[in-house]
């Protein structure tokens, strides 16, 4: 199995006595409250999945992250960061203990190393180097550049965990540790990775399946810490992986879990991040496929696949390019422009945007775009959710 990225394990989650030594003496700390981004973050600073980053970045390393892809000598492409508010930045010190919080959750223990700010023109160039684009259009840059311009480093250590997203099992938040030890129970020597926000549908199954034919196990791992508003509930996403499971891969192949880190939507770089997350949880290889991490039409169709090929030296993970997949009704079977030689009049490509119009009208997307089973789950959301906000 692949070591740790950079060679280093970062597991920092107290052990019950140091918590509630801790949490006895909670009203000598300076409160912090953070949102559910940073909630995110925090949980897999601790849990090593951002091994080896054991930290939230100080103001040099987030100009040398942004703009060389470099945290003091490894590779890596997404500034890690914490703003606080002006009043909080006014009364902390630095080798101040703080708490940090989401709602009404003591989350973690901070330990202050570097206090410091951003004025706009460096978040502006932050964000051209890391998003490709300073348009508030963009859901992370806006976040970003909107976020206080006041930030706070150091160490974080894990009181408690984040509440977990309602209507999905516990089971499935699983620590890398716990599986890098299920893929070794089963015997994986190779493991691909499938990074998704969406439910699966039959181009997603097709290029995870073409992966799975050359590699030891699957591990479908969708992301479902903080996204965009518009993004499919991650309760309702997960439906939809049980039940294609369930009915059409091989189960003794494929593993789920879930992942509950926090979308940037930053194409190229968040590739490359995502990889790095894969590879801390064990997998040996990774799926990129189309747009991967994208939004809009900020990115290239493939511009993430060209930007990770420049790192797969530093990477030791491996990924696995695909082409768009679609339905050809003369092929009868999904396929890609490099096995199906027929014309686009024969295939069946529906974008996301489409298919959220349908579910908006009540009407269920057609099996050449997806499992009769999700279709199901997704028309049942859509007409008794009571908002549908695609």
């Amino acid at each position: 199995m692949l070591s740790f990225h950079g060679g280093k394990y970062v597991y920092q989650i107290l052990k019950d006595d140091e918590k509630e030594n801790i949490l006895k003496n909670i009203n000598n700390f300076i409160n912090i409250e953070v949102n559910k981004r940073k909630a995110c973050d925090i949980e897999l600073i601790c849990n090593g999945a951002f091994s080896p980053l054991d930290h939230f970045m100080n103001k040099d390393e987030i100009m040398e992250v942004a703009f060389n892809l470099d945290l003091n000598g490894t590779l890596w492409s997404i500034p890690i960061m914490l703003p606080v508010s002006k009043e909080v930045f006014e009364r902390v010190n630095i080798k101040d203990k703080a708490i940090l919080r989401y709602k009404d959750i003591a989350l973690a223990l901070l330990e202050i190393e570097e206090k410091f700010t951003l004025n706009e023109e460096e978040k502006k160039k932050i964000a051209e180097a890391v998003y490709k684009t300073t348009s508030l259009e963009h859901p992370g840059v806006k976040e970003f550049i909107k976020e206080s311009n006041f930030y706070l480093s150091g160490k974080v250590f894990l009181l408690n965990r984040p509440k977990r997203e309602e209507g999905i099992k516990s089971f499935y938040y699983l620590d890398p540790k716990d599986t890098r030890y299920e893929f070794e129970k089963r015997g994986w020597k190779s493991v691909v990775a499938f990074q998704t926000r969406n439910p699966i549908h039959r181009a997603h199954e097709y290029i995870t399946k073409c992966a799975l034919e050359i590699v030891d196990g699957l591990f479908i791992h969708p992301l479902v810490g903080h996204t965009k508003k518009d993004d499919i509930p991650a309760s309702v996403r997960m439906k939809c992986y049980e039940v294609l499971i369930k009915n059409y891969y091989n189960k003794e192949r494929v593993f789920l879990s879930v992942l509950p880190a926090a979308m940037h939507y930053a194409g190229p770089r968040e590739a490359l991040h995502h990889m790095i997350i894969r590879k801390n949880y064990g997998a040996t290889h990774m799926i990129i496929g189309r747009d991967h991490a994208g939004v809009g039409s900020f990115y290239g169709a493939y511009e993430a696949q060209e930007f990770v090929k420049r790192y797969i030296d530093k990477l030791e993970i491996e990924p696995l390019f695909f082409e768009h997949a679609f339905y050809c009704k003369r092929c009868e079977s999904m396929a890609t422009t490099k096995t199906c030689p027929h014309s686009q009049n024969d295939r069946v490509i529906l974008s996301g945007t489409k298919v959220r119009a349908m579910l908006k009208k009540g009407i269920k997307p057609p099996k050449e775009f997806t499992r009769e089973e999700v279709a199901n789950i997704l028309i049942e959301w859509a007409k008794n959710g009571s908002v549908l906000r695609m």
